[in-house]
C-alpha cells in the first residue's frame, strides 16, 4: 500500500461534469424537487429542535439577558462556517455533503472520516432524539389521563437503574405512595415486564414507531418528506410567534436588571450549548442533487437558516428574561414554564398558550428526526458511487427515485436501538462529529482556493487578508477573555510542577494524567491555532475559513474527555471498515 494512495482525490472538474451531463455516478439521479423555500424550511426544521424550548432556559439562568449577546456571537462563530458550505454546495452540487467536500480536497481518507463521523452523528443524534421524543409523548399522554405500560415506554438500563433506586428508598421504611411519579413509573417498568428466558422485556415502543413511520416517509420520496416538513415547520413558527406575541404583553422591564447579572464570564458559559442550537443547517447540503437550482438556492438558504433562527433566538431570549426573572429560568421547558409563573390568576387563556407550546416540543422534534433521517442515507450513497461501501447503498429506488436500501438500513440502525438504549449521557458524541465536519469544510475551502485551475461555483466566500484579519480577531477574543476571567486565565497558563526530580516529559505525562497540566485537547486547539496564524500571515489566506476552522476546533476541545473515548473508538471501528473494504474497491484504486 502506497501511503500516497490514502489521499488521493477526486476531481472537482470530473465531478462537475458528470452532474451536467448526467454520466458516470450520476446517470441515475434523485428527483429534483426542492426549491429555496423548501431548503429553508428544512434548514428551519433542524436547527429550531427541542434546544430552543430547553437548552435556552439554562443558557438564560447562567448569562441573565445579557444572553442575547451569546445568540449573536453564536451566529456569526457558524456563519463562518455556512459561508464554506455554501461556496462549496455552489461548486459542487451533489449528495455528500462534507465527506465530498473533503474527498475533493484533503483526500479519500479524511473523507471516509469525516463521512463515518456524520453517519454516526445523524444515527446517535436521532436515536437520543427519539428516546426524548418518547418522553415527551408519553407525558403528554398521561396528562390526558392515558398511561401505556411503562414497561414499553422506556429502556431497559432506565428501568433497571430506576428500580434499583426505588429498592434502596423502600428498604429506608418508606412507601410506594413516597416515591415520585418518575419513580413510580421504573417500579411498575420493571414488576410488571414480561419475562423471557429470565430476561424482563423492557422496551421503548413509541421511539420505535416514530422512527419506523419518518423512516417510510423518507422512503417514499422527498417531496412527500418536503410538505411534511414544511408544515411542521409552519406550526413550530406559528407556536413561537404565539409566544412572542403574547409573551411581550408580560415583560416585566425590571427583570432586565442587572442586564448581565454574572458578567461575560457567565454569558459565554452556554456557548456550547447555544453552539449547538444552530447545527442542522449543514444538514440540507446532502439534499443537492434534488434542488432545482442547488448552486443559486442552498448557499442563499444556508445564510438565510442561521440569520431567521438568530432573530427568532434574540427575541425569545428577551421575552423569556422579560417575564421572569434570569434566575427562575434553570427549568427544562422554560417556555411553557414561564406562561405558569405569570398566570397567577390561573386564566384559562395562558394554561391554554402553555399548553400549546408544550405539545409543539413534540412537533420540533418531529422535523429534527426527519430532516436527519433524510440526510443520512445521501451520505451512505455518495460512499457507495465511489467504491467505499457495497454498489447496493447507491441503489435508486426506480419509482419514489430515493436511496432506498440506504434509506431502509438508516431506520434499521436508528429504531432497533431506540428500543434498548439510552444514549442521552453520551449525545454529545454527535457534536463532535458535526463540529469536525465543519472544521474540515473551513479548510477544505482554503485547500480549494490555492488550486487556480478549479471552476468556482455561483458563491465564494468573501475574501479578507488573513494576514491582518486573524491575528486582530485573536488579539479581540483573548482580551474579552482577560477582561471576563483574568484570574482563570492566568492559572489556565500557569505552569508548577510539584516534583523537581522528574525530568520534563515525566511531568508533562504525569500531569496530562492528572489533568493539571495543559490538556491533550487544548495543546491539540494550541497547535492548530499556531498553525493557522503562521500560514494566515505568510500566504495570506482567507480570514473567513480560517476563523471558522479555529472555532470549531476549539469547541471540539471544549467537549468532555469520555466523549472523545467514544468518538475516536467509533473512528478506529470505522477505519478498520476502510481499510478491510474501502480502500481496495474504490474506484479511485482502479484508476
Amino acid at each position: 500500500m502506497n501511503i500516497s494512495d490514502l489521499f488521493r482525490r477526486k476531481s472537482i472538474a470530473q465531478i462537475q461534469k458528470d452532474v451536467t451531463d448526467g454520466t458516470g455516478d450520476h446517470a441515475q439521479s434523485l428527483e429534483k424537487n426542492l426549491q429555496f423555500r423548501d431548503l429553508l424550511a428544512m434548514g428551519i426544521a433542524a436547527v429550531v429542535g427541542a434546544g430552543i424550548f430547553g437548552t435556552i432556559g439554562e443558557a438564560s439562568y447562567n448569562g441573565g439577558p445579557a444572553v442575547v449577546f451569546l445568540f449573536i456571537f453564536t451566529a456569526f462563530a457558524c456563519i463562518f462556517s455556512a459561508f464554506c458550505y455554501a461556496e462549496f454546495a455552489s461548486t459542487i452540487p451533489v449528495s455528500g455533503s462534507a465527506y465530498t467536500y473533503a474527498y475533493t480536497t484533503f483526500g479519500e481518507l479524511v473523507a471516509w472520516i469525516i463521512g463515518w463521523a456524520l453517519v454516526m452523528e445523524y444515527a446517535i443524534g436521532n436515536i437520543a432524539i427519539a428516546i426524548s421524543w418518547s418522553d415527551y409523548v408519553t407525558g403528554f399522554l398521561r396528562g390526558m389521563d392515558i398511561h401505556l405500560p411503562a414497561n414499553l415506554t422506556m429502556d431497559y438500563i432506565t428501568a433497571s437503574e430506576g428500580y434499583a433506586e426505588v429498592q434502596k428508598i423502600l428498604s429506608e421504611g418508606k412507601t410506594i405512595k413516597d416515591l415520585s411519579a418518575r419513580q413510580q413509573e421504573f417500579y411498575l417498568a420493571w414488576t410488571n415486564a414480561t419475562e423471557v428466558f429470565g430476561t424482563k422485556i423492557i422496551v421503548d415502543i413509541p421511539a420505535f414507531i416514530i422512527v419506523v413511520l419518518i423512516t417510510m416517509l423518507v422512503y417514499v420520496g422527498i417531496k412527500e418528506s418536503k410538505n411534511v416538513s414544511n408544515f411542521l415547520v409552519i406550526l413550530k413558527l406559528a407556536v413561537i410567534l404565539l409566544f412572542i406575541v403574547v409573551g411581550v404583553f408580560y415583560v416585566n422591564p425590571a427583570n432586565w436588571s442587572p442586564f448581565a447579572p454574572n458578567g461575560i464570564k457567565g454569558v459565554l458559559s452556554g456557548v456550547g450549548a447555544v453552539f449547538f442550537a444552530y447545527i442542522g443547517f449543514d444538514a440540507i447540503s446532502t439534499t443537492a442533487e434534488e434542488c432545482k437550482n442547488p448552486q443559486k438556492d442552498l448557499p442563499k438558504a444556508m445564510m438565510w437558516v442561521v440569520i431567521l433562527c438568530t432573530i427568532l433566538y434574540v427575541a425569545i431570549a428577551l421575552v423569556l428574561t422579560g417575564m421572569v426573572s434570569y434566575k427562575m429560568l434553570a427549568v427544562g421547558d422554560p417556555l411553557a414554564f414561564v406562561f405558569e409563573q405569570v398566570n397567577v390568576n390561573k386564566e384559562p387563556f395562558l394554561n391554554i398558550v402553555g399548553g400549546i407550546i408544550a405539545v409543539s416540543v413534540i412537533f420540533a422534534m418531529t422535523s429534527v428526526i426527519l430532516v436527519f433521517q433524510l440526510g443520512q442515507p445521501r451520505i451512505w450513497m455518495a460512499m457507495s458511487r465511489d467504491g467505499l461501501l457495497p454498489k447496493i447503498f447507491a441503489k435508486i429506488h426506480p419509482k419514489y427515485l430515493t436511496p432506498s436500501f440506504s434509506t431502509i438500513v438508516t431506520g434499521v440502525l436508528v429504531a432497533v436501538p431506540s428500543l434498548f438504549l439510552n444514549l442521552k449521557q453520551v449525545t454529545e458524541l454527535t457534536s463532535i462529529g458535526t463540529l469536525f465536519a465543519f472544521a474540515v469544510v473551513c479548510g477544505g475551502v482554503l485547500l480549494m482556493n490555492q488550486n487556480k485551475n478549479h471552476t468556482a461555483g455561483r458563491f465564494r466566500v468573501p475574501y479578507y487578508n488573513g494576514a491582518y484579519f486573524v491575528p486582530a480577531i485573536l488579539v479581540a477574543v483573548v482580551g474579552i477573555f482577560m477582561v471576563a476571567d483574568s484570574e482563570s486565565l492566568g492559572n489556565f497558563f500557569a505552569y508548577n510542577p510539584t516534583n523537581e526530580d522528574k525530568n520534563f516529559f515525566q511531568i508533562i505525562l504525569t500531569e496530562a494524567k492528572n489533568k493539571t497540566f495543559w490538556d491533550i485537547r487544548f495543546l491539540m486547539f494550541t497547535t492548530v491555532l499556531l498553525i493557522m496564524l503562521y500560514l494566515s500571515i505568510k500566504k495570506q489566506l482567507s480570514a473567513i475559513p480560517v476563523v471558522g476552522l479555529l472555532v470549531n476546533v476549539y469547541l471540539m476541545s471544549e467537549i468532555k474527555q469520555e466523549n472523545w473515548k467514544w468518538f475516536l473508538g467509533a473512528m478506529a471501528f470505522g477505519l478498520v471498515i476502510y481499510f478491510l473494504y474501502g480502500f481496495k474497491k474504490s474506484k479511485l484504486n482502479k484508476l
